[in-house]
Order: structure tokens, then C-alpha cells, then sequence
């Protein structure tokens, strides 16, 4: 057994979670928060056999997607860049983790 994590965009939660559901894959979600930029994500978290490891991976990979997104300078840590000017940044796609699990029970 494994267990995936899967942190994407909020804007592809709904696709992600669909396409998890038309493979007939069960998922937790979670509302996170991305550190670098704050931005509202949804980590799913998903309990599957080792043979539907790619399938959870190919449906986050076909579902998130990168964008490219102007954020005040402000946003970005004071030091790092200058204040007065707007940074262009890529957000989005998925970050996914993949552990081995010992034991998994749904009571």
C-alpha cells in the first residue's frame, strides 16, 4: 500500500478530484496554504494499491496545470527583490509524495 499526497492549485482541485473519481480512486482533501506565495492549495491524500501509484500520478499530472501569474513584489520576501516593481511567477501544476504505507483501515 501507498500513500500519496498530492498538493495542487485551488483553481484544479475540481478537475483532479473528478478525474480521481472517474478512475474510481477515493481521496481525502485538505485545505493548504503554499509558503512562498500563500496562496490557497488542496493537498489530497490518497490511500492506493502500488499498481495505482501511476494512475493517481497521471490523473494530477493531466488535471494541474502551471500558469504564470504577476504578484506584487511586496508579496515575495522583503530583501529578496525590489519592492516597487511586480514579479511574474509560475504557480500551479502539482507537487505529489508518494510513501509506503504499513497499515490502512476505513472503519
Amino acid at each position: 500500500m501507498k500513500l500519496v499526497y498530492a498538493i495542487v492549485n485551488d483553481d484544479d482541485t475540481y478537475a483532479v478530484s473528478k478525474g480521481l473519481q472517474k478512475q474510481g480512486i477515493r481521496a481525502t482533501k485538505l485545505a493548504s496554504t503554499g509558503g512562498f506565495l500563500s496562496r490557497g492549495n488542496t493537498t489530497f491524500m490518497i490511500c492506493c494499491t502500488d499498481e495505482q501509484v501511476d494512475a493517481v500520478v497521471e490523473v494530477c499530472k493531466s488535471h494541474s496545470r502551471k500558469r504564470r501569474q504577476v504578484v506584487s513584489a511586496s508579496t515575495i520576501a522583503e530583501g529578496t527583490v525590489n519592492l516597487g516593481q511586480p514579479v511574474e511567477v509560475t504557480i500551479g501544476g502539482a507537487t505529489i509524495f508518494v510513501t509506503d504505507i504499513e497499515r490502512f483501515e476505513q472503519v
